[in-house]
């Protein structure tokens, strides 16, 4: 398994480039609107990206996953949890029309680059739709996860705020209702074997 963190340095948020060496298949989870970064660090390693994958709906970038279904033809992999008001919108306008291939993820669903495997789970907090990646290599591991791709809900040393969509877009008393989801969520992250790997969107 091949894994590298793609890092904006003024906004201080990664996508993560997770590919099979033997396949040439490789994901990108959480890209930004500047896509060019991430086909230069896919060719350089000799990647195809066939999948491109959000943690959550982004407030604090503009997401870059449209743009690179457009330039590589990858099948687009997002939250289908956390109710209709938080559904993707234009799946179906796509650039000269129709949809975008797609699949939209729950809890315990996942897909492939080769060898390696990527399971969602629903970790509802910083915002109800947030899904987090666990990553497995059947190349190389013995059936468990090596990392958990945590997007913005478990960071170095913090967690996600829940209080974001009350103070944003005025979702008044959802900051309590989020705090009981994260705790909810932080509970099933704390039963994960110490050793796993955490693979944050931001810091």
């Amino acid at each position: 398994m091949y894994l590298e963190r793609i890092h904006d340095d003024e906004l201080a948020q990664s996508a993560w480039l997770i590919g099979c060496k033997k396949s040439g298949e490789a994901a990108l989870i959480d890209p930004e609107r500047d896509i060019d970064r991430y086909l230069v660090a896919a060719k350089r390693q000799g990647f195809r990206i066939i999948a491109v994958a959000e943690t959550h709906v982004h407030a604090d970038f503009l997401s870059g996953t449209r743009e690179m279904a457009e330039a590589t033809g990858a099948t687009i992999y997002l939250s289908g949890e956390g109710g209709d008001d938080l559904r993707y919108a234009w799946l179906d306008r796509k650039e000269g029309g129709g949809f975008y291939t797609h699949t939209l993820l729950e809890d315990g669903d996942g897909f492939n680059v080769g060898e390696v495997e990527i399971r969602a789970v629903h970790t509802p907090g910083h915002t109800p739709e947030h899904l987090s990646f666990l990553v497995y290599d059947h190349a190389g591991a013995d059936g468990d996860p090596v990392g958990l791709v945590s997007g913005d809900f478990v960071f170095v040393g913090d967690v996600g705020r829940p209080d974001l969509l009350e103070k944003s877009v005025g979702a008044v008393g959802s900051a309590r209702a989020s705090a009981a989801e994260l705790h909810d969520s932080l509970r099933w992250f704390d039963r994960l074997d110490p050793w796993l790997q955490v693979w944050p969107g931001h810091g």
